[in-house]
């Protein structure tokens, strides 16, 4: 954040004490982040988003040999999880037609001059992302950061973010902007959505890829309270590990959503009791609560969706407010979501 500071005559002793109300809130904000400077990460994100852009439509085979020594493990994964083309295999007809229609196809290669537009160079995201693995190092040592870093283009599919083995994968082409003229034009993509289409959520969405892909989450099938605690677990080592970024952009709310859910905590928690919801194995039920949508189901209009990752945080947060003993990576890897809810004594005010 930039302070500026103007001359102001005959107001020095206002401005001192302004000055050091900035420096103490400042403080107080940040007082229990660690300094982790002394811990040494780099992070390189190639441009694979570029390098399948300039493949020759009249020579793919030998481009995707090219392409695969660089991308050994992204590709096959690009070929057949996020195009969808099938098993990759660069003698394949079918894949080779494939690839060559999505490089020579006009309206694609517009939206990756979109891409290299709005992100020319990446200096800016390399460095959140090594700081927030900088965090993850501190508080998990054991933690398999990402070997690779690539960017791609999933052609506005949805693919934010996406771990393959060690490899993270970020799909610019979901970031462009809520204001992106050909986002409001898919209609898969409600304005809920799209408002997060946006590069603020750049690295909360790839943290959230690698830590979903180390400590897997409850299953949909499971009791709400585990799903619950599950999501809390994930926000609380987001919360952990990117310390600077605002809760708003971490769950998905809007600043007046988080405002409500802030204001409203009883409220929401009571619902959940009320209803006998805590301890329903229902998926379709619990879907309500857990996944995402403009609003929750039930609750007033204010109240956002996915609003359990919202109560699972704090579950989470009071827990080891109680337990101070407790180790991140211990939550982590705590399996028993039933002990974490009991010994939170969760009870907002």
């Amino acid at each position: 954040m930039r302070n500026y500071i103007n001359k102001l005559a005959g107001n020095t002793q206002w401005l001192l004490s302004a000055l050091i109300l900035i420096c103490c809130v400042s403080a107080c904000k940040h007082k229990n982040v660690p300094d982790v400077s002394h811990i040494a990460v780099t992070v390189q994100i190639d441009r694979f988003d570029q390098a399948l852009y300039k493949l020759d439509t009249n020579n793919i085979q030998s481009g995707l040999q090219q392409l695969a020594k660089v991308y050994p493990t992204f590709l096959p994964a690009y070929i057949e999880h996020v195009m969808n083309f099938g098993p990759y295999s660069d003698t394949s007809n079918l894949i080779l037609l494939q690839t060559r229609m999505l490089v020579g196809n006009g309206d694609f290669r517009v939206l990756q001059d979109s891409i290299n537009a709005h992100f020319p160079k990446l200096d800016a995201l390399e460095k959140d992302l090594a700081q927030s693995f900088r965090y993850i190092k501190y508080y998990i040592p054991s933690f398999p950061l990402p070997q690779k870093v690539v960017a791609f283009s999933s052609v506005i599919s949805n693919y934010g973010a996406v771990t393959v083995d060690s490899v993270l994968g970020i799909g610019l082409d979901m970031y462009l902007g809520k204001d992106f003229p050909i986002y409001p034009m898919l209609p898969d993509y409600p304005m809920y959505m799209v408002r997060k289409f946006s590069p603020e959520y750049i690295t909360t969405n790839a943290v959230q890829a690698l830590v979903q892909q180390e400590y897997p989450g409850a299953e949909a099938g499971e009791q709400l309270v585990n799903q619950l605690v599950s999501a809390g677990k994930q926000q609380y080592f987001l919360e952990q590990v990117l310390p600077e970024t605002e809760d708003s952009t971490r769950l998905g709310y809007t600043k007046a959503q988080m405002k409500w859910c802030d204001e409203n905590e009883l409220m929401i928690w009571q619902y959940f009791v009320q209803q006998n919801l805590l301890y329903k194995s229902d998926w379709q039920s619990n879907m309500h609560f857990m996944n995402d949508g403009p609003t929750t189901q039930g609750m007033p209009e204010e109240a956002p969706g996915r609003i359990g990752a919202f109560v699972g945080w704090r579950i989470v947060k009071e827990y080891m407010k109680q337990h101070p003993e407790v180790t991140l990576q211990q939550l982590m890897e705590t399996k028993d979501a039933m002990k974490i809810f009991s010994q939170s004594k969760y009870r907002p005010k």
